[in-house]
């Protein structure tokens, strides 16, 4: 896989895994580091907008909170791991009295109003096609939201990884920067300058997973059937199970052809002893099996 797919890959990844922390760049840039009391009542976090101009929500007060604490709680503690650093930050938030916190609840309620105005005239501007079109992609998104819980409550296993996916978990807490983009870049640097024999290591893990998934999928997709759950197993699986059947239903077709007609031919030969083999090749053609028995002569 080329580094950019590479980084690509493990900037998705770690979406998922740290979307606790995730914000736009220009709100990282421009959030000052200050103690909660003075957090500014007049930053707004709710004028960002999707692709199709819809509002986003904004933020609650924690979260507010937050956003503001973590990047000095970094500088403060740059060996501390992101988890503990939100830990840290929730212990804290649990500790700031009422007044403390209304500065974050005010300016996270005004924001909300405002959310709510915004998402008003965005949808003034909808045609009904647009309308019918965002409820469809809606109903998509709970039923992929729906699908993919139903497959965790299952027991569904992982996907496996990639060797630079292996790389970047063991090198993570170690990597260079004060955000999960400036790590990132630090930890692609770090897997281009690795050697071969170095990246084996990681190749090798990978190999392993897959391994490791192709034997559980096997073994979720047979319990998937004994349950009654063929619907979920994967497009190719099923199509190999078909294949099968069919070739099962040809062997024991064949099979029982054959016993036909060795009966058959036996029962001939009882009655008639002297008849000639044309007369009874003659009788076997006439039965339920017709044509298909014309060149075989028993």
């Amino acid at each position: 896989m080329a580094p950019f797919s590479l980084m690509t890959a493990g900037v998705s990844l770690l979406a998922k895994s740290f979307n606790v922390f995730s914000c736009t760049s220009i709100l990282a840039r421009s959030t000052r580091i200050l103690p909660a009391t003075y957090f500014s009542l007049g930053k707004s976090l709710s004028t960002s907008t999707s692709n199709d101009g819809r509002p986003k929500a904004p933020i609650n007060s924690y979260f507010r909170y937050l956003v503001q604490q973590r990047p000095f709680v970094v500088r403060q503690n740059p060996a501390m791991k992101l988890t503990e650093v939100s830990r840290k930050i929730g212990q804290q938030w649990n500790t700031l009295s009422p007044e403390e916190k209304r500065p974050f609840e005010v300016a996270a309620l005004r924001d909300r109003e405002q959310f709510k105005k915004d998402l008003e005239q965005y949808q003034a501007r909808l045609t009904p096609a647009q309308i019918e079109q965002i409820q469809r992609q809606m109903l998509a998104k709970r039923n992929a939201t729906s699908k993919k819980r139903e497959l965790t409550s299952l027991g569904k296993p992982k996907r496996n990884r990639t060797s630079f996916n292996m790389f970047m978990s063991e090198q993570f807490d170690k990597a260079r920067g004060h955000d999960n983009m400036a790590k990132m870049k630090s930890m692609n640097d770090n897997w281009k300058r690795l050697l071969t024999y170095q990246k084996q290591v990681y190749i090798q893990q990978a190999e392993d997973d897959v391994v490791r998934y192709k034997n559980e999928m096997r073994s979720w997709e047979n319990r998937m059937v004994e349950i009654g759950r063929i619907g979920l197993l994967r497009k190719h699986t099923i199509n190999d199970r078909k294949r099968a059947a069919k070739k099962v239903t040809a062997a024991e077709c064949a099979a029982e052809r054959r016993l036909w007609l060795s009966q058959r031919v036996l029962q001939l030969n009882l009655q008639h002893p002297r008849s000639r083999q044309s007369q009874k090749l003659q009788e076997v053609q006439q039965g339920p099996f017709g044509e298909q028995n014309k060149h075989k002569i028993y």
